[in-house]
């Protein structure tokens, strides 16, 4: 008999459904994981533009418009 066979007639009813990562965390599941990594990669590359917009800003854009000088 197959693994597959086995864990089906071990799990019963739950057989099919979204497996737990970890038993102290019911609510996590491997869809929800990899839904959360999605997100903050997505949040760390938009914290990265700003970063790199807001350096731009201050090192280039202000001092050319007038609204600060750069000290030597």
């Amino acid at each position: 008999m197959g693994d597959s066979k086995r864990r089906k007639q071990a799990l019963g009813e739950d057989y099919g459904k979204p497996e737990p990562l970890f038993s102290w965390l019911p609510f996590l599941t491997k869809q929800k994981s990899s839904q959360f990594v999605q997100i903050t990669t997505v949040g760390a590359w938009v914290g990265i533009a700003l970063i790199a917009g807001a350096w731009i800003t201050i090192r280039f854009i202000g001092p050319a418009v007038g609204w600060w000088d750069l000290q030597d």
